[in-house]
C-alpha cells in the first residue's frame, strides 16, 4: 500500500467554477495501523480518521485521484459476539478497525503486497 491511502466515500457531487465542471467526492479518511502488514493475516489494518475532538476527518478530493475501490473486513475482538443485526449497510459504522482486504481479487492481491 506504499503511496495508497484508505478512505470511505460519504457522498460523490460535482461543481462548477469557471464554466468547469468539477467531479468531486466527500471523503472519510482512513490510517494505518502499523508500518506493516498484519503479521497473521498479511493484510494491512486501518482504522477510520478523527481530530482531537472525536469528528471524522473529511476532505473533498477530484474523483481522478481515485486509484480503486478497497473491500474493508472489519477487524474485532475474537472474544467478543458479533450481532446478527450489523448488515452490509451499517458494519463501516459499527467497526472501528478493519482489514484491506488484498484477497478479494488479483488486482488487489498485486497493489496491496
Amino acid at each position: 500500500m506504499l503511496g495508497l491511502e484508505v478512505a470511505r466515500i460519504q457522498t460523490f457531487f460535482s461543481l462548477i467554477y469557471e464554466l468547469k465542471v468539477y467531479q468531486c467526492a466527500l471523503i472519510h479518511w482512513f490510517s494505518r495501523l502499523g508500518t506493516e502488514p498484519d503479521e497473521d493475516t498479511g493484510m494491512w489494518v486501518v482504522e477510520p480518521d478523527v481530530d482531537e475532538d472525536g469528528n471524522a476527518n473529511l476532505a473533498i478530493i477530484h474523483v481522478d485521484t481515485i486509484f480503486r475501490a478497497a473491500h474493508l473486513l472489519p477487524a474485532h475482538q475474537s472474544d467478543q459476539f458479533v450481532s446478527r443485526d450489523i448488515t452490509m449497510h451499517d458494519s463501516l459504522d459499527t467497526f472501528n478497525r478493519f482489514y484491506v482486504n488484498r484477497y478479494v481479487d488479483y488486482h488487489a492481491f498485486e497493489v496491496l503486497f
